[in-house]
C-alpha cells in the first residue's frame, strides 16, 4: 500500500502540478496568429521539462528518463513508420474516394506553425511518455505504465469521447502504439518523430488531422461517405481505417519486441 500511495502522489503531483503552473502562465499578447500559438505551445513544453528535471532530480535520477538514446535508430524508425501510419490510411481513403483535395489555402508563417506543431508534439509526449511512463514502469512494470500513461492521454483528447467509439479507440490505440514503439526504439525519439508527421502533415498540410482550432492546413480537403470510413467531423482521426492501421502496427511492433526480448534472454 505504501508503494502504491507514494507512486500515486508522485503521478498526480507530477501532472497537478504542471497543469497549475501553465494555468497561472500568461501567454504574450500577439497580433499575429502563428506567433501567438507558438508562445501557446512553447510555454507548456518548457513547464514539462521544468517538471521532469524537477521529479528526476528528486528520483536521485534513478528513473531512466530515455529521451536522447538511440537517435539514429529512433529518428529513421520514426520516419519510416510514421510515413507508414499517415501514408496507409491516406492512400487507401484517396483510393476509395472517401478523401478529396479541393484546393490550397493561403498560410502566412508555415514554418512558426510547424515549430509550434513541433513543440506540442514534444509537450504531450514528455507528458505522457516521458517521467510518468518511466516512473510507473520502474515502478511496477511495462504492462502497468502502458495502460495508465494510455488513459491519461486518452483523457487528455476529451473531445474523442462526443464524437464517438472510433475515435475513442483511435486515440486509445494511438498511444498504444506510441508506447510500443517507444520500448522497441529505447527512445522516445521515435514515437515523438511519428506523432509529429501525424500532426504536422496530417493537419497543417492535408487537413485531417485536429489541433487547436486556429490552426490552419495548406489543402483544402473534404471527406465525403460512410462516416465509419471516413470519420466524419473527425477526419482522419474517426476513421476505421486508421483504427485497423493501428492495431496492425502494434501487432506488428509487438511481435519484433517480443522476438528480440527472446532472443535478449
Amino acid at each position: 500500500m505504501k508503494k502504491i500511495a507514494i507512486t500515486t502522489v508522485k503521478f498526480i503531483g507530477f501532472f497537478l502540478g504542471w497543469a497549475i503552473l501553465i494555468s497561472v502562465l500568461p501567454i504574450p499578447s500577439s497580433e499575429v496568429p502563428a506567433i501567438w500559438r507558438l508562445w501557446a505551445e512553447v510555454e507548456p513544453l518548457l513547464a514539462i521539462i521544468i517538471f521532469t528535471l524537477i521529479f528526476w532530480l528528486l528520483e536521485k535520477k534513478r528513473v531512466e528518463l530515455h529521451l536522447l538514446n538511440h537517435p539514429v535508430r529512433g529518428t529513421t524508425l520514426g520516419l519510416l513508420a510514421g510515413i507508414v501510419w499517415l501514408g496507409v490510411p491516406v492512400v487507401i481513403m484517396y483510393i476509395a474516394k472517401i478523401i478529396h483535395f479541393e484546393g490550397m489555402n493561403a498560410m502566412d508563417l508555415f514554418g512558426v506553425w510547424v515549430l509550434a506543431a513541433f513543440c506540442n508534439v514534444i509537450m504531450q509526449e514528455l507528458l505522457v511518455r516521458g517521467y510518468l511512463y518511466q516512473m510507473m514502469k520502474r515502478n511496477y512494470n511495462t504492462g502497468i505504465a502502458a495502460i495508465v500513461t494510455t488513459m491519461l492521454f486518452t483523457a487528455l483528447h476529451g473531445g474523442a469521447f462526443e464524437a464517438g467509439i472510433v475515435p475513442v479507440m483511435n486515440v486509445l490505440t494511438m498511444s498504444l502504439l506510441m508506447t510500443i514503439i517507444l520500448e522497441y526504439s529505447g527512445s522516445i525519439i521515435a514515437p515523438t518523430i511519428m506523432h509529429f508527421l501525424w500532426n504536422g502533415i496530417g493537419a497543417l498540410i492535408i487537413g485531417g488531422v485536429s489541433l487547436a482550432d486556429d490552426y490552419p492546413s495548406l489543402m483544402v480537403t473534404t471527406f465525403t461517405g460512410n462516416v465509419f470510413w471516413s470519420g466524419g467531423e473527425c477526419k482522419i482521426e474517426g476513421s476505421s481505417i486508421v483504427l485497423f492501421t493501428n492495431i496492425i502496427l502494434i501487432a506488428f511492433f509487438g511481435l519484433l519486441l517480443n522476438r528480440r526480448d527472446k532472443c535478449a534472454r
